[in-house]
């Protein structure tokens, strides 16, 4: 999950991709939002609007300017930004597809494919699942059947609110089973939207080979395409090649270190809940209150008592604190001295 997604709106139809999974820092990709709901603005008035000192919206500007974003018009002595339309921006960032994390992953995904020898397995044990909603059919289809072990590795810098609703209910079902579950990811760098779960164990690494799941130690799924998850998985049913993917995991578990403790989670009302992930999904705060059934003052309202609650003046610096905690959902928890209205 990159920061929190801030309001967005004007012709973009309420929801903009979020530029840190292409590479772009988080104060690029809040300059951008800022310039796709407010319109052209100088780079000192988009300081002041999004309370960011103007060095730093300066080089955000710059990143965005290269990553062919914005544009820039001098009008006399002031120089105004404009965004470039966000259909555009998604369609230059997945042809570009090629900062260095995703260049780096890519490198360590192959060569742990390459190590598999795919290539001499018997016909049938490999099986490719050409879409991103059939590789979660699958999973779903072989967790059912998990008796003794999960092992994963994922290596997303942020899991977004999707990913944690999408695989929470398979997870608590393992859990629940008695399922040994195992999980390797990578140091918590974004907003955080629950701790593990209860009973599972959890290890961090700064470098991980590849993202993988591996079912009672007899089948293996991974990523078809590391930078786009949509392409599908493929499954891996070969003993010697699932045996030497569990292996690498364990190597990776003994050196890797336990979760940084980082002070008390944030607690969230499931209102505040229900905004954030609509919010982070890229919506306005008015196409938020459509989806949620609220009004827009509700929306504000909500965000402006968590911000007072965490004591920050803004939704950069709210999306930081997030960050920096375990933001989980307490059900029927409200705060006892706020009326919320609808």
């Amino acid at each position: 999950m990159t920061a929190m997604a801030v309001a967005v709106g004007g012709g973009s139809g309420g929801v903009i991709p979020p530029l840190g999974r292409w590479g772009l820092s988080a104060h690029a990709d809040l300059v951008y939002r800022a310039l796709v709901l407010g319109g052209p603005a100088t780079g000192d008035r988009l300081a002041r609007q999004v309370e960011v000192p103007a060095a730093r919206v300066a080089g955000a500007l710059d990143e965005l300017l290269a990553a062919g974003a914005v544009r820039p018009e001098c009008r006399g002595r002031e120089r105004i930004w404009s965004p470039v339309d966000p259909a555009e921006v998604t369609g230059r960032m997945v042809r570009r597809r090629c900062p260095p994390a995703v260049s780096e992953q890519y490198r360590r995904h192959l060569a742990t494919v390459a190590g598999l020898h795919l290539d001499r397995v018997a016909p049938g044990s490999v099986r490719r699942l050409p879409s991103r909603r059939a590789a979660r059919l699958r999973i779903a289809e072989l967790a059912a059947a998990e008796r003794h072990e999960h092992l994963a590795i994922n290596t997303e810098e942020v899991i977004t609110p999707a990913a944690v609703a999408a695989s929470d209910p398979v997870d608590r079902a393992l859990l629940e089973r008695g399922v040994r579950m195992r999980t390797l990811g990578l140091p918590s760098r974004g907003v955080t939207w629950r701790a593990p779960l209860p009973g599972s164990e959890h290890r961090e690494a700064a470098h991980l080979p590849l993202k993988l799941m591996v079912f009672d130690r007899r089948a293996a799924l991974f990523p078809a395409d590391p930078a786009d998850y949509e392409a599908g998985a493929v499954e891996v049913n070969d003993p010697d090649a699932v045996v030497g993917l569990v292996e690498l995991f364990g190597r990776i578990w003994v050196a890797a270190d336990p979760p940084a403790q980082e002070g008390p989670p944030v607690m969230l009302t499931n209102r505040e809940q229900a905004i954030l992930t609509v919010l982070a999904a890229g919506h306005s705060e008015d196409t938020a209150a459509r989806q949620l059934g609220l009004s827009r003052r509700t929306v504000v309202y909500t965000l402006r008592n968590l911000m007072d609650r965490l004591g920050v003046d803004n939704r950069f610096q709210l999306a930081l604190v997030l960050g920096a905690a375990h933001a989980i959902t307490v059900p029927g928890m409200v705060p006892a001295t706020v009326e919320e209205p609808r």
